[in-house]
């Protein structure tokens, strides 16, 4: 009884831990105001380039035209489907968009009684208090209006949704998808003439998940489990991002026609002005419920496939062998081709023979869906088929249908189904009956396309790939020459580096020079004051000397008057 009630509930846990992140989401409780989230089209609009100028636009209603109200299961709404204030949102997006100034003229008649009030206050303290109060500036005019509005509100577009229950455990999912259209068109003042007119559509998506456990545990025991969410999309980010879009391709519309100037080159602002024409063009091929219509398979392509073959004869038993085909086809048209391959496969019945055969096929194929990457096809043709050894060659007939997906612009996952009628009835050796043998065969295998359809899709990604080869080429060379550049500077840095080293030791040596020569200054004197000093002293010895000789002369003198 444990192991009963532990599986459901091992299950149900499954169930909900491969859900989406919503279900651990859940609001517990209150949460504080915050800024307004924005959408993919508000960061695409941020990042367009500045304008040259603003432009001065007026918007006096951008409004719900579609007039419908909410769908109640039990009972009338009053409440509109989609918001009332898509004026503000478009006025939100043009400051965003930073390519507009726009002025109030939705509540004009709030700023002209405003101006009246501000006027007839100033007209009185002019009299009493300050004749030289100045008047009050006019009011900008705009030289552009925008006008549309919301022209479109498409409930239940598409439905749908997938359940499984089993032995009480189920769940199921559905989905609804809505559709929001909005026109936008700008208009000039001077002369009426509307000079762009953009029209943009956003799908709006609401999704349900539950699961459920309903199981007997015991006798008298019911145990119940439900669980499960809902996701819908909000209208009012839906009618934002269509609005923001709107803006933009009015912006770029605008640059092709010369309307107005962006701040950026004529280089970027033709690749600017292409990337946009390329998604134009993209969004017109592609239909509603998202199918891009365009060319999409190579004229030739090669085709590998694998799968197993079963016998229709005079014997029951058949037995599934295996099978393999190597092929080639060529397209004549989007919608028709011719294929030719080579099977090797065998056919056998349970005990009684199995044989190995060949055969080769010539087929015409119909594509049903040529412009979508999944595409059924139906096929047939005629062909041979043989025993290896060649002991029999017989024709044969053969019809099947098949299914492709492309998973990228030239590789593509097929799976087939055929019948062939061969033209013997002696495949598995024995003649019985009317009808000639047959046999089945199923397979899945690879297309691989050689070259791509030239669709101007196709050639812009071309372009774009060889831009980014040039680009990468022209980076190669940049750094390449960067590189160049930093060996010279430090070439030419180490260059200068020696000889300012050398002006360096230059400047000491002269420096060494002059304190040798200041040193031997310095000694010089120091030997000539020795001199002089040594030549002071001798003469003051020879003085000294003199002196005595003198006194020995006078003294001898004396003597000698006074023996006289």
């Amino acid at each position: 009884m444990k192991l009963n009630l532990f599986k459901p509930l091992i299950f149900t846990c499954a169930l909900i831990l491969t859900s989406c992140g919503t279900y651990f989401n859940q609001p517990t409780d209150f949460q504080e105001a915050r800024i307004g989230e924005s959408t993919e089209a508000t960061q695409s609009l941020s990042d367009l380039p500045l304008p040259k100028e603003p432009v001065v636009v007026g918007v006096y209603k951008f409004r719900d035209q579609t007039g419908q109200y909410k769908a109640t299961e039990n009972a009338g709404s009053f409440s509109t489907a989609v918001t009332q204030g898509a004026t503000t949102i478009l006025i939100k997006a043009l400051e965003d968009s930073k390519w507009f100034m726009p002025i109030e003229r939705e509540n004009l008649s709030n700023l002209l009684n405003e101006r009246q009030i501000i006027e007839k206050t100033r007209q009185v303290y002019r009299k009493t208090s300050n004749p030289d109060e100045p008047q009050l500036p006019p009011l900008l005019y705009a030289g552009i209006l925008l006008e549309g509005g919301i022209v479109s509100y498409d409930t239940n577009i598409i439905t749908g949704g997938l359940g499984a229950r089993y032995f009480g455990i189920g769940s199921s999912t559905q989905y609804r998808q809505d559709r929001i259209t909005v026109y936008l068109r700008a208009v000039s003042t001077s002369n009426g003439k509307i000079l762009k007119t953009v029209y943009v559509s956003k799908t709006i998506l609401s999704q349900a998940l539950d699961a459920s456990l309903f199981k007997y545990v015991n006798f008298k025991r019911l145990l119940e489990v439900e669980t499960g969410f809902t996701k819908n999309e909000p209208i009012q980010l839906a009618v934002s991002e269509a609005i923001e879009k709107a803006v933009e391709s009015l912006i770029v519309e605008g640059i092709k026609d010369k309307l107005w100037s962006p701040e950026i080159s004529e280089a970027e602002t033709q690749v600017l002005v292409d990337s946009y024409e390329l998604e134009k063009e993209e969004d017109l091929t592609t239909e509603l419920y998202n199918r891009f219509l365009t060319e999409r398979r190579g004229k030739s392509a090669i085709s590998a496939s694998v799968g197993f073959t079963s016998m229709n004869g005079d014997f029951s038993s058949p037995e599934l062998e295996f099978s393999a085909r190597l092929g080639y086809k060529h397209n004549i048209s989007e919608y028709f081709n011719l294929s030719i391959g080579y099977n090797r496969f065998n056919l056998a019945n349970e005990g009684v023979f199995n044989d190995g055969f060949m055969s080769f096929d010539l087929n015409g194929e119909v594509n049903i869906l040529p412009h979508d990457t999944f595409t059924p096809y139906v096929f047939g043709g005629f062909g041979t088929n043989a025993f290896n050894d060649f002991s029999s060659i017989d024709p044969k007939l053969q019809i099947g249908l098949g299914f492709e997906y492309l998973i990228s612009n030239s590789i593509g996952l097929t799976v087939y189904g055929e019948h062939n009628y061969v033209f013997n009835d002696e495949l598995d050796g024995l003649d019985v009956g009317k009808n000639d043998d047959m046999f089945y065969r199923v397979g899945a295998g690879l297309n691989v396309y050689f070259t791509q359809p030239k669709t101007k899709f196709n050639q812009n990604r071309i372009l774009e790939r060889q831009k980014k080869r040039e680009l990468k080429e022209l980076k190669k060379l940049n750094t390449q020459g960067l590189k160049d550049n930093r060996r010279a500077s430090r070439v030419g840095t180490e260059e200068k580096n020696i000889e300012a080293k050398d002006e360096v030791q230059k400047e000491e040596k002269s420096e060494a020079e002059k304190i040798i020569n200041i040193i031997d200054q310095k000694e010089q004197r120091k030997l000539n004051i020795k001199i002089m000093k040594e030549q002071r002293r001798a003469a003051k010895k020879a003085a000294s000397e003199a002196k005595k000789n003198s006194k020995t002369i006078i003294s001898t003198n004396k003597i000698d008057n006074d023996e006289n």
